[in-house]
């Protein structure tokens, strides 16, 4: 299978890049969670079902194994993600292609959707878009009960626990989901740094909710959310309301549904991708 593994430079920043499989199938770019995340899980997680795409897993700018940047917050916005997604394609020579985007990344791929006529479709994974609501449920995730002010319910959060007991209450209805994918992302030795998520603090991130952004999209929308991801559902419903998306909400799984139920997540993937592009060689089949 063809491999390219390199970096490519977009302004001020040097991502990190997988660009795997066959140059005439449809390409899918690939956008990670975070902020300050990073593809490794998702190629490990999701390789195997899309092997009739050209998919391009990239880490963001200063995250993963891109170059590294200054906690600048002028560096960490939602356009300059946009804007290194949009020239990561036009580098790769990409006029068409489609999108798939997990957690935080969702965020991204909706603004390039909403931006850019050159997308043919979206996928989202466990959508974040609505970042005062995660800010309640880690709130809730640490016993408390929500305030009105998105920030101190981050705050107040944080003081009864550390970020990653948090999320991991949300996000993984099983010790046993929570190991697999620590065991996947341990053994890929990446240790990102911590600048783009405490820049996009700086920017006001836990105050951005995106959703009167959502509105029908001129191309395909397709979400696929765990019916036990607390970071995601039930706000995903909205979400796909808004955007007239399709849905598929997956009982017993988290933020990671391919770990957790993995053959409902296969079959739910294959729909979403004919409903997409057709049905691909390979993709989810």
């Amino acid at each position: 299978m063809r491999e390219e593994i390199g970096y490519i430079p977009v302004g001020e920043a040097e991502l990190y890049v997988e660009d795997v499989g066959d140059l005439r199938a449809p390409p899918l770019l690939v956008l990670h969670g975070g902020p300050g995340g990073n593809a490794y899980a998702l190629r490990e997680g999701l390789g195997e079902y899309l092997q009739g795409f050209r998919t391009i897993y990239f880490d963001q700018r200063g995250s993963g194994r891109s170059l590294e940047l200054p906690q600048d917050p002028r560096l960490f916005t939602v356009d300059a993600l946009v804007e290194d997604t949009l020239a990561l394609a036009e580098a790769l020579g990409l006029e068409r292609f489609h999108l798939l985007a997990h957690g935080f990344g969702a965020l991204v791929a909706l603004e390039v959707l909403r931006r850019y006529p050159g997308v043919e479709g979206v996928l989202l994974l466990g959508p974040w878009v609505n970042f005062p609501w995660l800010a309640a449920r880690l709130a809730e995730a640490a016993g408390l009960s929500p305030l009105p002010d998105p920030e101190a319910n981050l705050k107040a959060a944080l003081e009864r626990a550390e970020p990653k007991a948090l999320f991991d209450r949300l996000m993984f209805p099983t010790p046993h989901g929570r190991m697999e994918y620590e065991w996947v992302v341990e053994g890929s030795g990446i240790l990102g740094p911590d600048a783009p998520a405490l820049a996009f603090y700086q920017n006001g991130l836990w105050r951005l909710d995106y959703t009167p952004y959502l509105r029908p999209a001129r191309r395909p929308v397709e979400v696929i959310v765990g019916e036990q991801d607390g970071t995601s559902y039930p706000y995903a419903e909205e979400v796909a309301e808004r955007l007239s998306a399709g849905l598929q909400v997956l009982p017993g799984a988290g933020h990671y549904p391919w770990i957790d139920a993995p053959e409902a997540f296969e079959a739910a993937l294959a729909r979403a991708l004919r409903a997409l592009v057709g049905s691909p060689t390979g993709a989810g089949e």
